[in-house]
Formats: C-alpha cells, sequence, structure tokens
C-alpha cells in the first residue's frame, strides 16, 4: 500500500518539525508539504496532493477553522484533523461544522497521535460517547423533549431508509464509540464485515463519516442518551 500523504500547517517552525517527526516515525504516511498559514495551505493542495491535513487552530490571517472549511469545499476527499493546545468542546464543535474529521491536543504522546492518524486514515476513529452526547446537543439545537416526542418516527425512519437489522447493531455500536475491531468482536464478524456494513450504512443514510452516523444514531433514538 501506499503511504498516506500528509500536508502539515502550523504558524510555528518548531510545531511543524514536531509534528513531522512524529507523523514520519510511521511508514504509513508521507509528509508531503509544510505551510504556516491556511492560505499557504490552499495554495499547496493542488501542488502536493495530501489525503490527510493536519491543521493547527490558531494562526494569523486565515486560521485552521476558516482554512478547513475552504479546503473541504474545493477537496471534499481531502481528510483534515485539527491540532490545538485546548480540548475545549467549542473549538472541536466549530471544527467538526466546517468538515473536520477529528482533532489533536498537541500535549499527546507520539504514540497516541500516530495510532489517532492510522484510525482516521482507515475511516476507523472512534468518537467518545460523552463527547458525541455534546455534539449532538450542540448541532441539534433542540430540546430534550421535542426530540423524545420524535423517536418514534426516527425509528420508522430507519426502517425507511432500508437499514438491516445487522446494520442497526453496527450503528448502535458506532455511536457508543466502538471501533471497527472492536465491533468484529462483539458481533463475531470479521473487520472486513464490518467495514463493508459500515460502507453500506453510510450510503444508504447519505453520511460522510463516523460523526455524522453517530449524530444519527442519538436523534434517532437508538442510543440511550443518559
Amino acid at each position: 500500500m501506499q503511504p498516506f500523504r500528509v500536508l502539515l500547517v502550523d504558524d510555528h517552525k518548531h510545531a511543524r518539525q514536531g509534528m513531522r517527526e512524529i507523523v514520519s516515525e510511521d511508514d504509513d504516511f508521507l509528509v508531503v508539504g509544510e505551510a504556516a498559514s491556511g492560505e499557504e495551505a490552499l495554495a499547496l493542495m493542488d501542488r502536493a496532493t495530501p489525503e490527510l491535513v493536519l491543521m493547527d487552530i490558531s494562526m494569523p490571517g486565515m486560521g485552521g477553522l476558516e482554512a478547513a472549511k475552504a479546503i473541504k469545499s474545493r477537496y471534499p476527499e481531502v481528510k483534515i484533523v485539527m491540532v490545538t493546545v485546548s480540548d475545549d468542546p467549542a473549538h472541536l464543535f466549530e471544527a467538526l461544522k466546517k468538515g473536520a474529521q477529528g482533532y489533536l491536543l498537541k500535549n499527546l504522546n507520539p504514540a497516541a497521535w500516530r495510532e489517532y492518524l492510522r484510525a482516521i486514515a482507515s475511516d476507523e476513529a472512534p468518537l467518545n460517547p460523552e463527547l458525541a452526547l455534546s455534539i449532538l446537543r450542540e448541532f441539534a439545537g433542540r430540546s430534550m423533549a421535542a426530540d423524545a416526542r420524535e423517536r418514534g418516527g426516527a425509528r420508522d425512519g430507519l426502517l425507511r431508509e432500508g437499514l438491516t437489522p445487522r446494520e442497526t447493531e453496527i450503528l448502535q455500536e458506532v455511536a457508543r464509540g466502538r471501533t471497527n475491531r472492536d465491533i468484529a468482536s462483539e458481533l463475531g464478524l470479521s473487520e472486513h464485515t464490518v467495514k463493508n456494513h459500515l460502507k453500506n450504512i453510510l450510503q444508504k443514510l447519505h453520511l460522510d463519516n463516523r460523526v455524522q452516523l453517530t449524530r444519527y444514531a442519538f436523534e434517532s433514538g437508538l442510543v440511550d442518551r443518559s
């Protein structure tokens, strides 16, 4: 397999150097460029053709969030992971709204970085259940009582979308923050089978990633919010 092509974006040279050292330790990744601003990142996209962008949130000029939105609008297939020193949920909410696939804290150990990036590259990055609930509440913008009234219709909607019982089980496990490997073990399936089911689920629900699946599962009442 070809290594996953990575673009590093941070206005601090030493930060980019640190990211390069971490990513370069894994043969699954190849750093194809560096940028010191959102503007530089956009200018490099066509030439560097990255598949993954590691982007600092706070930069002068075009910041990371604005750059993420611009990149996803032009290159929707590119995965973006925001890099930040803060675990403020508001930053993550905004990043997800702009199209980012995830986020990394700068103080995490290098092994955790590489494990998470491999999961992102394989579309397997799990979402912490508590964080998933917070994201849902942020995006939904409506009361719990209103959600409860809608659950019956949402469940019927799942049937109309044509999800099989097995696909519904896998959707529930995704919303609980399980990895493909965990789901395979729990349901007695191979990881390959789980990946195929996930692909079908995304197509049937017209969704793009696990974050959106998690939101859908909570809104449909498939996962208990308590």
